[in-house]
């Protein structure tokens, strides 16, 4: 997904907006393949996409597309929102062939459009709409979303753990309070990682609360058919995929990182994943050392058997994706291998001593 961050100009008095002209393109381009393809959704749906469409048209809305966020995400935000059917969009997106081409941004849109106008919006990218936003990074913790919330809002760090703590806000995800589990650290990995509009009257339930429905939403928008068969619940697919977060440095190797996660828990082995330390820490060492590793924590993979109790941050789609998609392997090891953040993955332990010999060969380890 691309993000485009510069602001759209208007052309001259007298000639087309460049969003006029990208509407008028995207029109043409579905008609026209309606006709030759003979596809039934065609220009009669750019006038009947309303049909049993239960909102009331032209309300405002404002919505945030996240980066790498999935064609079929977006349109499941969309439809929550009031935007359009997340079908109609599909399907015009799919006639269009623009389903690769949607950007993330902050979008001011109103209830109960023409898919095809959406479709342009995003094509074109974000728009500069009133008030800011806030984004939440991919890894991020719970601790460090409250920290960075009371920095751009005028709001304490207390108020926002306040809600978390009460009923204010809820998910169908949260773990049950107990153990080193608590009302605060129990809401890790269920506050989705992306940028959200905020005003002078947003607040700390408000703010909070799409977070969370951010998540469900996610979670609503990917196929869960593997689940049952990776013998996980959904709440410890989430702590999976925020060890995948945290653990993949580039994006094609996250499904065989989960993958390596799967194999250990089924051998059994202890995951012992270097970021489960720095969680169990409260801190980033830079270098995890085996004094570090000794940390006595129920989230030290080093030391404890299984997942830890709940995620160590935010996840974003990709790796949620890969958690509850693994690709098939037999790895049991990985170690860094290139400067790229990527790895080298071993079956055996002696691999895994060779690929940790040649990474230090390469200047990659110490």
């Amino acid at each position: 997904m691309m993000v485009d961050t510069d602001t759209a100009t208007r052309p001259p008095d007298g000639g087309p907006s460049r969003r006029g002209r990208i509407v008028a393109a995207l029109v043409a381009v579905v008609l026209g393949i309606a006709v030759v393809a003979g596809v039934a959704w065609g220009a009669a749906s750019l006038i009947s996409h309303n049909d049993g469409w239960d909102v009331v048209a032209g309300q405002p809305v404002q919505v945030s597309i996240a980066s790498g966020a999935t064609a079929r995400a977006i349109y499941a935000d969309l439809e929550a929102a009031g935007v359009a059917r997340s079908a109609d969009l599909e399907a015009a997106a799919v006639a269009i062939g623009a389903e690769d081409r949607l950007q993330a941004g902050t979008y001011a849109f109103v209830t109960d459009m023409d898919p095809v106008d959406v479709i342009a919006s995003l094509v074109e990218g974000g728009q500069d709409v009133p008030g800011t936003t806030f984004t939440v990074v991919e890894g991020w913790t719970v601790d460090r979303i409250v920290e960075e919330l009371a920095e751009a809002m005028p709001f304490t760090q207390a108020e926002f753990q306040a809600v978390l703590r009460s009923d204010a806000i809820t998910s169908p995800y949260l773990p049950p309070v107990g153990g080193a589990v608590d009302a605060i650290n129990r809401w890790e990995g269920l506050l989705f990682p992306a940028t959200y509009p905020i005003t002078e009257e947003t607040n700390p339930t408000e703010i909070l609360g799409a977070m969370a429905d951010q998540t469900v939403r996610r979670i609503d928008a990917i196929d869960t058919s593997r689940m049952a068969s990776l013998g996980v619940s959904l709440h410890e697919a989430l702590v999976i995929a925020s060890l995948v977060e945290r653990e993949a440095g580039t994006d094609d190797e996250r499904a065989s990182i989960a993958s390596v996660i799967y194999n250990r828990l089924a051998e059994p082995m202890r995951l012992q994943i270097d970021a489960t330390v720095i969680y169990a820490l409260g801190y980033n060492p830079g270098r995890v050392t085996a004094t570090h590793l000794d940390t006595d924590s129920p989230w030290n993979t080093y030391r404890v058997d299984g997942l830890p109790p709940t995620p160590i941050g935010a996840a974003s789609q990709a790796s949620i994706e890969a958690a509850m998609d693994p690709a098939s392997t037999t790895y049991l090891f990985y170690v860094l291998g290139g400067a790229d953040g990527s790895h080298r993955f071993a079956e055996t332990y002696e691999e895994h001593q060779a690929n940790i010999a040649q990474a230090r060969a390469d200047g990659v380890l110490p």
